[in-house]
């Protein structure tokens, strides 16, 4: 499971994954960097009413693609939601928090996108929710409960329907890891833990997190849903026994038994009661 986003594994994923049911665009621009590009996978039939779901990946905030992650939009196609996901600027390219307003740049310009109308779906105010796994809950948790990323994006924490966070680093204080302490220089440090901007305003969360996760502690999960609950905001967390790190991701995978379903099933009945 741990070499599941690695490599030869991602490919074979990827070879396996159906390609009827949706349409993939690749390589929508964002911005003018490289990096600052999104796919987009619609399911047949979609309309101006149908729910957007826009997915930060992870990869220790110096790594991972977009390209990966079919397996992904074929799963929430079949639900019937619109999957973006973008790519964001990595380090050692930039540090935090240019990667956070990379992701509020995407979510800006995704929404507006699909509000326009893009590849023959009809323009529609949808509902609109965020996702992130590992690293890229850490981005997508400062996006919702922290307002001032998407207000400089022209967007707002109050455009989103829901939030979900798969084994996502809220509350990782203090680094020693030096990889991580140049990632997060020190005069931006207490500003990139999620866990201070808990709030009652923020959309409704849904954490989910793996037991034996060994990479990101589990204590971040717990931490952050306290924070949501004591803040008097909507929260819901979700432990998993036997389920590591890429678990909650790895659930996604239809084409193979990979991960818990349950994940999945959580994930989507969730998602389902806000769009």
């Amino acid at each position: 499971m741990g070499l599941f986003l690695a490599g030869c594994a991602s490919q074979a994923v990827d070879l396996i994954t159906p390609r009827s049911g949706y349409t993939l665009s690749q390589d929508l621009a964002y911005g003018p960097d490289p990096r600052q590009r999104y796919d987009l996978y619609i399911p047949d039939g979609a309309t101006g009413q149908t729910p957007l779901v826009v997915f930060i990946h992870g990869g220790s905030w110096d790594s991972g693609s977009k390209d990966i992650y079919r397996f992904l939009g074929q799963a929430f196609t079949k639900e019937g939601f619109i999957l973006a996901v973008p790519n964001y600027r990595l380090y050692p390219e930039v540090t935090f928090p240019a990667f956070v307003k990379d992701g509020a740049r995407a979510l800006a310009a995704i929404d507006t996108a699909l509000l326009r109308g893009v590849d023959g779906v009809p323009g529609g105010r949808r509902p609109l929710a965020l996702m992130g796994h590992s690293a890229g809950a850490q981005i997508a948790a400062l996006l919702a409960f922290d307002p001032h990323y998407l207000l400089e994006a022209g967007s707002t924490p109050r455009r989103l329907s829901a939030f979900v966070g798969l084994a996502g680093p809220y509350d990782f204080l203090p680094l020693t890891d030096p990889r991580y302490q140049r990632i997060f220089p020190p005069a931006t440090r207490a500003a990139s833990q999620p866990v201070r901007f808990a709030r009652n305003g923020g959309p409704p969360a849904l954490l989910i997190h793996g037991r034996a996760d060994e990479t990101v502690a589990i204590t971040n999960t717990q931490s952050m849903g306290r924070a949501i609950e004591a803040a008097g905001g909507s929260v819901e967390v979700e432990l998993f026994d036997k389920v590591d790190h890429i678990g909650p991701i790895a659930s996604f995978v239809t084409a193979v038994p990979l991960g818990d379903p349950a994940i999945r099933r959580a994930v989507f009945d969730f998602l389902k009661q806000r769009s």
